[in-house]
């Protein structure tokens, strides 16, 4: 059930995007904001005692520095869109496999430390509601052909269950599970302070944003 409401969040933005055809992002900085405190205090909350307590805390930290760094080199090639910002030449009608390719490997590293009863499902489902919503603007926006983008929406809705299912099936992942799972945390913490610093423009303080950013840390407190 959990891969349904992971597949779903995405096509469901997708087609919400496709029917409406928002011109703006109104109200999305908010929902991004929202989405990167639940993350961040979910990370922070579960998967960081679980990892440290699995393993040596040293080598965990150094796992946890490898998952930043590996999200700062995917940002090279998808331009910061898993933070909803997608820098994108949109009148190429050239698919853009870079971006895919960095975007489903982010993906399904997601899914990795996913089980059924591990609370970190929420704040990926939240998070990937406001990322889904601006790639959907950006690719029916674009010159590319509705066809391809329908293609890359599904199959970038597939990953992180695929992730998700690999880490319950597959023995080599079970078996070094506390790194792993060590580096999605790291790229979890980049991407979910990423958002909090850039989800309001000019960095100015907005009430707004407080509210939302306090209200996603006391939702994964109580989670």
């Amino acid at each position: 059930m959990r891969y349904l409401f992971l597949i779903l969040a995405v096509l469901l933005s997708f087609g919400f995007v496709a029917i409406v055809k928002p011109k703006k992002t109104l109200g999305l900085q908010l929902l991004l904001a929202f989405s990167g405190a639940f993350l961040l205090a979910l990370t922070i909350f579960d998967l960081l005692p679980e990892a440290y307590n699995a393993s040596d805390p040293r080598s965990m930290g150094i796992f946890i520095m490898i998952g930043i760094l590996l999200q700062i080199f995917l940002e090279f090639f998808s331009k910061g869109a898993e933070h909803g910002h997608v820098h994108w030449d949109d009148q190429k009608k050239v698919f853009p496999w870079l971006l895919f390719i960095s975007l489903c490997i982010h993906s399904f590293m997601e899914g990795l430390p996913l089980t059924s009863t591990n609370p970190i499902l929420y704040g990926i489902l939240i998070h990937k509601i406001p990322i889904a919503l601006i790639l959907s603007m950006f690719l029916l926006n674009s010159n590319l052909k509705t066809s391809s983008a329908v293609v890359f929406i599904l199959i970038f809705s597939l990953m992180t269950p695929f992730g998700s299912f690999l880490a319950n099936h597959m023995e080599f992942i079970t078996t070094y599970k506390a790194p792993i799972t060590a580096i999605v945390i790291g790229i979890l913490l980049h991407i979910s302070s990423v958002i909090l610093f850039e989800s309001s423009q000019g960095h100015t303080f907005n009430l707004r944003k407080l509210i939302v950013i306090f209200l996603g840390i006391v939702m994964a407190y109580f989670i």
